[in-house]
């Protein structure tokens, strides 16, 4: 009856850990690029009492053993990485990625992360950053704004200044957009602010433009859309609730016998 309550206070963790992961997904219902998270678990080990197989006489074996496992465990929190509805914007410095593919950016003073939201801005020198300032990699630098009409992104990542000088309309190319992969992108090790960085388990980022070699095509004046199903989620959140009773229902079901077990004395 111990190892009852030790049981059930495992799947109590684990359940609590589900309702964490579940819970984030929710509030992250309208985060630009966010990617749900899912809260996998494997079984701890058994007590192993007679193992399967062996033999119970000389013509005889044990079709089936008798082994009694100790509860659960979380094995990960992977991320999901489908893609997100796109949502029409009209604002020409928001960008979504239609298929797959991460923007990178830039840290100040060195290193570099990836994301999927593209809600960039123009800087005060006219760099495109995102909405925490970090500069989109390759920097791609807008001049003259006295001059700027608009910018055009193009579905495989030209970007294109029209600007209006001396009363004719001229165009100027900047730096294209390159967006990158990984050989496996739950490897990738989230840090907030809607950033991923590499890991040895995510691979090296490969780069490639949009809308060739499998990476994904840029949609100017859209932005993805969490990829999390608000109705699963209330689901997911439902289950997570009814495996937490029931476990702390096997706790107060093996207090109760053991309850009773302290009484046959008296």
């Amino acid at each position: 009856m111990f190892r009852a309550l030790w049981t059930s206070a495992s799947g109590m963790q684990a359940q609590q850990t589900n309702l964490d992961v579940v819970s984030n997904n929710i509030a992250n219902v309208n985060t630009v690029g966010f990617k749900q998270s899912r809260a996998n678990f494997e079984d701890l080990i058994y007590q192993t009492i007679k193992d399967p197989g062996v033999r119970s006489s000389d013509e005889n074996i044990v079709p089936s053993g008798i082994q009694v496992g100790l509860g659960v465990k979380l094995s990960d929190v992977s991320k999901i990485f489908s893609q997100g509805s796109l949502k029409q914007t009209e604002r020409e410095l928001d960008v979504a990625i239609e298929g797959e593919g991460f923007f990178k950016i830039d840290f100040p003073g060195g290193g570099e992360a990836y994301t999927r939201a593209g809600n960039f801005q123009l800087d005060n020198e006219g760099y495109l950053v995102t909405p925490e300032g970090y500069k989109l990699s390759p920097n791609i630098q807008v001049n003259a704004p006295e001059t700027l009409i608009s910018i055009a992104i193009s579905p495989n990542g030209k970007v294109t200044a029209v600007r209006n000088e001396g009363g004719v309309q001229t165009t100027e190319e900047l730096t294209d957009i390159k967006l990158y992969r990984f050989m496996n992108p739950s490897g990738l090790k989230a840090l907030g602010q809607n950033l991923f960085v590499p890991t040895v388990a995510s691979g090296e980022a490969i780069e490639g433009n949009p809308n060739s070699d499998g990476f994904g095509k840029l949609a100017q004046g859209f932005l993805e859309s969490s990829n999390v199903n608000i109705v699963d989620e209330m689901v997911n959140l439902i289950v997570a609730q009814r495996a937490y009773e029931i476990n702390s229902k096997g706790i107060t079901t093996a207090d109760e016998m053991l309850r009773t077990v302290s009484t046959l004395k008296a």
